[in-house]
C-alpha cells in the first residue's frame, strides 16, 4: 500500500503570519473570526484555541498565509469584533513558538533501527509500538517538525496529526 500524499497545499509565495487573539469565551466567536479571514481570502493553516489564564477568556493562535498589506486591515477588523479583546500579529515579534505532531510510520522490524535513529536525533518519543508501525511524538519549532516529517516520508509515513503553532510573547510583552 502506497503512503498517502501528506504535502502541504499552500502557495509558497505568500508570507505566513501568526496572529494571537484574546477573546471572550462565548459561543459563536470562532465563526465570526473565521469569517473575517474568509472574506479577505486568507487561508487559515492552523488554529489553536485554549482557555486563557482568566476563565472567561480564550486565546486563539492562528497561522495563515496571505498578503501582508491585507493583514493590517484584518487585524483592525478583528479588533473591532465585540468579543475580541485584542488581536496581535506576532510574525516579526520576539515570541516563543512551538507545536506538537504525532506521526505514524510503517515500521517492519528491518526498518525500525533507522526510524528510531531519526526519532532520537529529533528528540521524538515513541508513544506506540505496533507490529508493523510506530507512532512518534515530536515537538518544537515548525521547521524542526517539517524536517522530521520529510525524513520519515522515505520510511513510509502513514498518518500525520499536527497541533498547530502556539506561541507566547517573550518578556513583559502581551501575547
Amino acid at each position: 500500500m502506497a503512503a498517502p500524499d501528506l504535502t502541504l497545499h499552500r502557495d509558497e509565495a505568500l508570507p505566513v503570519h501568526t496572529i494571537s487573539l484574546y477573546v471572550t469565551n462565548k459561543p459563536g466567536v470562532l465563526v465570526r473570526v473565521a469569517l473575517v479571514f474568509a472574506r479577505r481570502g486568507y487561508n487559515i493553516e492552523s488554529l489553536v484555541v485554549s482557555p486563557a489564564a482568566k476563565g472567561d477568556f480564550s486565546r486563539m493562535t492562528i497561522t495563515c498565509s496571505g498578503e501582508s498589506t491585507t493583514l493590517e486591515q484584518m487585524i483592525k477588523q478583528l479588533s473591532k469584533l465585540v468579543d475580541v479583546v485584542h488581536a496581535t500579529d506576532h510574525t516579526d515579534s520576539e515570541a516563543y513558538e512551538t507545536e506538537i505532531a504525532l506521526v505514524k510510520v510503517a515500521a517492519p522490524l528491518e526498518a525500525r533501527t533507522g526510524i528510531l535513529e531519526i526519532a532520537e536525533h529529533f528528540n521524538a518519543k515513541v508513544v506506540d509500538y505496533g507490529t508493523e508501525s510506530l507512532i512518534l511524538r515530536v515537538f518544537g519549532a515548525s521547521e524542526k517538525l517539517n524536517a522530521f516529517i520529510a525524513l520519515l516520508r522515505s520510511q513510509g509515513l502513514l498518518e500525520l496529526v499536527r497541533s498547530g503553532k502556539i506561541l507566547m510573547a517573550r518578556g513583559l510583552d502581551e501575547t
